[in-house]
């Protein structure tokens, strides 16, 4: 069998496919790993762009590993099976009247690999999921369940929660949520001089934030979502005509097609992203809110993303322009910025500081090589983190200066998988062998 990310760019052959379906069940497959002194991972939807889920020996599929397994509304917490998808999630949680914090703008992945990567959203209190959970189970690369809390060995949760697969495999995770709440979002085009001029206005005055900027142009569109005191029925999302002409067919058919047909003419592309830029009109909607951060993504494509400090954010995005004004490259997708406030959690791109994110796109079909090489030394050098799931070429000598808890992961990682049972080419990179 082989198995392929989503984007196409990771590829694996392993030589047996299981499906567990609980801890035990994982046990057992580690053990006998451990036995054979092969290699164990846990693959998810593949929406990781780097090799992070590539199994080499045995490969273990969670579809039997899914959905919410306990609701605790005095703490409110809600454990759920770490295959369950987030999309899945969110809707078992709107039925239940509950919402997570935060998320990003994808829930095609499951719940443990949006945690084990650092998935994040844009703003609010807790930016990524990781820094939502309350606790987590795991089977360890010796063959342990074990379980961490936030009030029950707390330095296993910290150093734990973006795991990178590193650690041990993710059986069953838990969030701390909130009652459901509405998001009301208001999107609208704006000149670049004046988006990075208002940014620092905007996210303090806006719970969540989200900046794109045309490549090529001087035009970019802001999304600011905040939380609406009202009940959920008084929500007035997108009509069904209008959410399908701009986030369906706008937003995928149409610039699918497009980026297809720029890429055979790069030309074409300035002029491309100046028409693009210009048709977006503003628009205003409110909805629950997971139907607000997340959106549909049906354009495939390859993403490289890395985190700086906040308070140089916005010159680095100045600088990112600059390097790609003077070069002869072209880009269809816009450059997308979020920040975030800064967590706990040892290897979460906002660790111990408040966050900028830089997340740069290509079609699947272009070369995104070139792009990314372009900008990925400004990033560097500005102490960037890169985002584990996406494309970059960091190794464990250029991430240990800037992960000041980089040596208790890799000790961690020496206690729970002494025989590197969920090593990887990418986590050799990352962490070394």
């Amino acid at each position: 069998m082989e198995w392929s990310n989503w984007s196409g760019l990771e590829q694996a052959r392993p030589s047996r496919v299981v499906r567990p379906g609980d801890a035990a069940a994982i046990v057992a497959e580690v053990e006998r790993a451990r036995e054979r002194r092969s290699t164990v991972k846990m693959v998810g939807t593949g929406h990781s762009f780097t090799g992070i889920a590539a199994p080499e020996e045995t490969m273990l599929v969670p579809s039997g590993m899914t959905g919410i397994v306990a609701v605790d509304r005095a703490a409110m917490t809600v454990t759920a099976l770490a295959g369950t998808r987030l999309q899945d999630l969110n809707e078992s949680l709107e039925r239940l009247g509950l919402s997570l914090h935060n998320m990003g703008d994808i829930a095609e992945q499951t719940l443990a690999g949006a945690v084990s990567t650092g998935t994040h959203g844009t703003g609010g209190l807790a930016g990524g999921l990781a820094a939502q959970l309350a606790g987590l189970e795991m089977v360890t690369g010796t063959g342990d369940v074990v379980r961490a809390a936030a009030e029950d060995d707390p330095k296993l949760l910290d150093l734990a929660r973006v795991g990178l697969g590193a650690l041990g495999v993710l059986t069953t995770l838990t969030f701390r949520v909130e009652p459901l709440f509405l998001l009301e979002a208001r999107e609208e085009p704006m000149a670049w001089d004046t988006a990075l001029a208002t940014y620092d206005e905007m996210t303090a005055g806006s719970h969540h934030v989200d900046l794109y900027w045309f490549p090529h142009t001087d035009r970019t569109m802001v999304k600011r979502n905040d939380r609406l005191a009202a009940d959920v029925s008084e929500a007035e999302p997108l009509g069904q005509w209008r959410s399908w002409l701009d986030d369906d067919f706008l937003s995928n058919s149409v610039f699918g097609v497009l980026n297809a047909a720029a890429n055979r003419v790069p030309a074409v592309i300035p002029r491309m992203n100046q028409v693009s830029a210009r048709v977006l009109t503003a628009r205003t909607y409110s909805d629950v809110a997971h139907r607000v951060f997340t959106s549909p993504r049906k354009v495939v494509f390859r993403e490289m993303e890395y985190a700086v400090p906040r308070e140089v954010g916005l010159e680095v995005l100045r600088e990112c322009r600059r390097v790609i004004d003077a070069s002869d490259v072209r880009i269809t997708f816009p450059v997308e910025v979020r920040s975030t406030p800064a967590d706990d959690v040892a290897l979460s791109t906002a660790s111990g500081r408040d966050s900028f994110y830089l997340a740069f796109h290509t079609h699947r079909d272009a070369d995104h090589r070139r792009y990314f090489a372009l900008v990925e030394p400004v990033l560097r050098a500005a102490g960037g983190r890169p985002h584990w799931g996406k494309v970059h070429t960091m190794a464990a000598e250029d991430l240990a200066p800037v992960y000041p808890r980089f040596a208790d992961f890799l000790a961690l990682r020496d206690r729970l998988d002494p025989d590197r049972v969920f090593a990887n080419a990418y986590l050799r990179r990352v962490l070394g062998d």
